[in-house]
Parts: structure tokens; sequence; C-alpha cells
């Protein structure tokens, strides 16, 4: 089927309520309004009220009700109107979800996905523009997720809902329905914890994921570049050895993520590089990302968040060195 990212994460949802029947999806308007993007749209009338279920505006609750519903057996997966209301769960999240197998010593599972939209670039306000993934990566016990085409949402998803640990799985806002692709009827899998290399090249690396997997592309072409572009598709865990093998065979590397630089994911992947490839670089590594304040308002985004230019200018700046 030729679908969006939205139709394609709609189509997984299904699937995954059908084969699973401890599946349930709640969350804020996830019912009868389908979700605030329409993700949902649908699957009351297909499966009922009480596997999709609307709930109070209270995210901790909604996360809190999540847990004690995967600590009974079942496959709870809540959706978060947007990332920055999150931060409100943010303690069910990092005290509970996250600990619950160390703390019961594996006695206890906790399979579910928490789905939310990231990232800008829509011009929506700062509460509904945020890339967390650094926050949930740096939480042990969290599993984050963040596709950036229509088959690995949908691939990437099912993977999520056979794992037995928490995943975060977040869905970029302005891919939502950005393009369409071709995308398998039945029910497949993406692998979780591993990166995708969508373009070969020998001169650089551009690592990145979500949002900016469309903006390195296309900054790609224009300039010409015979880089490798790699979408991690998972911030954490992290596919280490694929960056690291296409570090060294290139020699220098970009890092282009939304997420603010000071303390970002590309900071981490920058570091591991440093540790493990150092003497294979020709260069420094580079970081592109957006400036580290609070998201500005919609007028001024598009100062805020990387776009082609900067990339391209990475690229002339890396190749220089």
């Amino acid at each position: 089927m030729l679908t969006n990212m939205v139709g394609a994460i709609n189509n997984a949802l299904d699937l995954i309520m059908k084969e699973n029947k401890n599946a349930v999806l709640l969350g804020e308007d996830v019912g009868k309004d389908g979700g605030v993007f329409r993700v949902t749209d649908g699957l009351l009338d297909k499966y009922g009220p009480e596997r999709v279920l609307d709930t109070p505006l209270a995210e901790s609750m909604i996360i809190g009700t999540a847990l004690g519903m995967s600590a009974g057996g079942m496959l709870p997966i809540p959706e978060i109107q947007f990332a920055g209301f999150m931060l409100l769960s943010f303690s069910q999240i990092a005290n509970h979800v996250a600990r619950y197998r160390a703390r019961t010593r594996s006695a206890v599972e906790l399979p579910m996905i928490i789905r939310t939209p990231v990232s800008g670039g829509v011009r929506t306000l700062e509460h509904h523009s945020d890339s967390p993934e650094a926050l949930y990566s740096h939480i042990g016990g969290l599993i984050v997720v963040e596709p950036s085409t229509p088959y690995d949402a949908k691939g990437l998803l099912i993977k999520a809902s056979h794992m037995k640990d928490p995943v975060v799985f977040l869905e970029p806002t302005k891919l939502y329905r950005l393009f369409k692709q071709e995308v398998p009827d039945n029910a497949y899998e993406v692998e979780i914890g591993k990166a995708n290399v969508i373009q070969k090249g020998d001169d650089m690396t551009i690592v990145t994921w979500g949002t900016m997997v469309p903006v390195v592309k296309n900054a790609v072409q224009k300039k010409g570049a015979n880089a490798e572009v790699i979408d991690l598709r998972t911030i954490n865990p992290l596919d280490e050895q694929t960056i690291l093998d296409s570090a060294k065979k290139t020699g220098r590397v970009i890092i282009v993520h939304e997420a603010p630089l000071s303390f970002g994911p590309g900071a981490e992947i920058a570091a591991r590089i440093a540790e493990k490839a150092i003497f294979e670089l020709d260069a420094p590594v580079m970081r592109v990302a957006s400036a580290s304040f609070p998201y500005p308002f919609p007028g001024y985004e598009q100062y805020y968040i990387p776009n082609e230019q900067k990339v391209m200018e990475a690229i002339e700046k890396i190749m220089s060195e």
C-alpha cells in the first residue's frame, strides 16, 4: 500500500491489536477523535472502548495506568499528545517504568510502547516541538526509537510490540504526512538497535535520524557529495558498530540532529568515535544541531532548526580540513 507515516502507524497498531488480545491503546482523544493527528483513527470502532481508552488530560496518570496494565500482563500503548507534555509523566517513566525489571530482578517484565509526536518545523508552539531523545536515552531501562519513513515506522512499531521492555516511540510530527511510501500490507519487523545505511559514500559519514533525514539527503544531493548517510532509527541502544565502521572508512564524520547541540545525542556519538576510531579520522567530528536554548516562537524556528544550507556548509568545511 502507498501510505504516509500516519497511515503506516495506524496500520501497525491495527495489526498489533489483532495479533495480541492484551494490547490496549490509551491516551487523550485516542478513541472518538482518533488522536490529535488521527493516528488511531478507526480503531475505537474496530476494537471497542475496552481496548481503545480515552483518558483525562493527565499524563502522569496515563503512564501510571499503563505501568499497572503492563505489570498485570497486558501490552499498553499509551499516547502522549506532544513530547513536551511527557515531562508531566517523567517521574513515572524514569522512576518506575524504566526501573521495574531491574527492581524486581526480572521477575516482572514490562512490555509497553509510549508513543508521542516530536520535533518542530510545523509552526507549533514550544511544548509541541521538543526533541527529547537524549532525556530518555540517558535513562537505563528504556529503548528509544525514532523512525524517519513510513516503512520503518510500521516495522519498528511491530517489533516494539514483541519486546519485553518499555519502548519510547518518538514520531516526528513533520514527517507524519510529508511523503508517502510503499509499505507492505502484512506485518513485518524492522530490527531495533540497527541503523540503516541509506546511502553509501567514501568521503564522509553523516549520521542523522528523524526529521533531519530528508534534510541531509537533500543537502548531500545538492552538493553532489560522496557521503555515506546513516539513519540511526534507534537512539538507544545505539548501533555503534555501523557508525564506527563508516567513520573508519571515510575518515570524516558529521552528526546532524534537531535536538539542541549541548549534551545532545550527537555528543555521545562523537565521544564514542573519539574513543574508538580517532586515529582513523582525517578531521574533527562536526555537529549540526539546534541552538541550546528553548524552542522559539513559530516565526523564528527556521533560524533555530538545522536546514539544508547549514548541512551544506558543514560538508564544505569538513572537506577543507
